[in-house]
């Protein structure tokens, strides 16, 4: 089958080059976050652990590389909440009503969260863990 040689009409929401376009790809951005902590009670939730969690991430004495995993990890649980949000949100969009492809891409945003929250608590157990572990057996 060949591909079809017509070119697509261009996007007019695409428009916007440099300068401009960063200032609005950022006041999306910010939409973006309003609507979720607005919105969304397990981005809340997310976001609540990680202005706990970053600034120890921060603070406790590791490597900076350490450092670097442990508020990276943090941020990624953000990261792929937002994607969830955004998979079920726009499946709500075209439909309300139950269809197992809805149901299936639902539950994968759910499971990609799952993933980034063990791989957080793994990185952050790997990490602190031998620390606390020295610390308590100090006591």
């Amino acid at each position: 089958m060949k591909p079809d040689p017509t070119p697509l009409p261009p996007n007019p929401y695409k428009g916007n080059r440099g300068i401009t376009r960063a200032w609005h790809a950022l006041k999306y951005s910010l939409s973006g976050f309003q609507i979720a902590i607005r919105e969304e009670s397990a981005f809340r939730q997310e976001l609540t652990l990680a202005a706990i969690l970053v600034p120890i991430g921060l603070l406790v004495p590791v490597s900076p590389v350490e450092h670097a995993v442990l508020v990276g990890v943090v941020l990624l649980v953000l990261v792929v909440e937002l994607a969830n949000s955004g998979i079920e949100a726009a499946v709500d969009r075209i439909s309300l009503e139950r269809h197992e492809l809805s149901k299936r891409a639902k539950d994968l945003g759910s499971a990609a969260v799952t993933v980034a929250l063990v791989n957080c608590v793994l990185a952050w157990g790997f990490i602190l863990g031998p620390q606390l572990w020295n610390w308590v057996m100090r006591l």
